[in-house]
């Protein structure tokens, strides 16, 4: 099953997809459908895709959690030596509410920036609260699939001379994750009966029409059931939070190509839908 969040008439609503047609269910987003609601009950009303305007489908996830460096291809394209996943653990991070955002939404690149890169990711929804969850179960506790695009900046320009000691390369890549809509999200929420194997996507980017990243979700060093399984021994997962699950190789730090004034990316896993994201700004000179 495809579900939307979207607006019409001024008010937020969310609603089943299928052929272009939106079956409403009720007002708000989709949070209540991940939490337990029926998804199966009659529309209250239909609309036409095109007459709405298609929104995040969670507009305020309890938690917004990321992998780096969770495909082979990614790591190598950077410099970086191949891993073997029984040494290593998830690298976890958590990205801002305010980075959060839909499709069609910009991406405005901060000041700070000096390269403002791409990244297309398959990203977990969780629909049952999960703590200390095995892999082997760990899949039964998400709730859907979405596509999304950790949008990341590479460099930070301060303005200023800084002495670049210590841990400054890691927090400078830290907070290059924190920009205000870097994490789109949707369009739509696939239910995981629908996926079936989120190891079967699957994954792409454009940029102007030009593909970027061109891969599939099985080349994920730890899969998406390791990953909420892993999560969960962190903290608890509740209905609602995402996990964008690591990029492919193809950004744009590879080649030294960011993002510029006038862009448009468009990223798209799977059934998940095209999600598409028009760029604002253009990036200051790196400190």
């Amino acid at each position: 099953m495809k579900l939307v969040t979207f607006e019409a008439d001024g008010t937020v609503k969310h609603g089943r997809l299928s052929d272009g047609t939106i079956e409403e269910l009720g007002d708000g987003d989709l949070a209540a459908i991940v939490a337990g609601a029926s998804a199966d009950g009659a529309a209250v009303a239909t609309h036409a895709e095109a007459d709405v305007t298609i929104l995040a489908p969670l507009l305020n996830p309890p938690k917004v959690l990321c992998v780096a460096a969770n495909y082979q291809e990614h790591i190598t394209e950077g410099g970086g030596d191949p891993v073997d996943k029984k040494r290593i653990a998830p690298k976890m991070f958590i990205k801002p509410h305010t980075a959060l955002c839909g499709p069609g939404d910009v991406f405005e690149i901060p000041e700070i920036s000096a390269a403002a890169d791409w990244e297309v990711e398959l990203c977990a929804v969780i629909g049952r609260e999960a703590r200390g969850v095995s892999a082997d179960e760990a899949l039964s506790y998400v709730f859907g699939y979405t596509t999304s695009n950790d949008i990341s900046l590479r460099k930070l320009a301060m303005g200023y001379d800084r002495d670049i000691v210590g841990n400054v390369a890691f927090f400078d890549w830290l907070e290059g994750k924190w920009a205000d809509n870097s994490a789109p999200i949707g369009p739509y929420l696939v239910t995981a009966d629908e996926i079936g194997d989120p190891q079967t996507l699957p994954i792409q980017l454009w940029v102007n029409g030009e593909l970027k990243q061109d891969l599939t979700t099985a080349n994920m060093i730890f899969t998406v059931a390791e990953l909420v399984a892993f999560c969960s021994r962190l903290c608890t997962l509740v209905p609602g939070d995402v996990i964008l699950t690591g990029t492919p190789s193809g950004v744009g730090a590879t080649t030294g190509t960011y993002l510029n004034d006038g862009d448009e990316m468009i990223a798209e896993v799977g059934p998940c839908g095209r999600l598409v994201t028009p760029v604002r700004g253009t990036s200051s000179p790196a400190d």
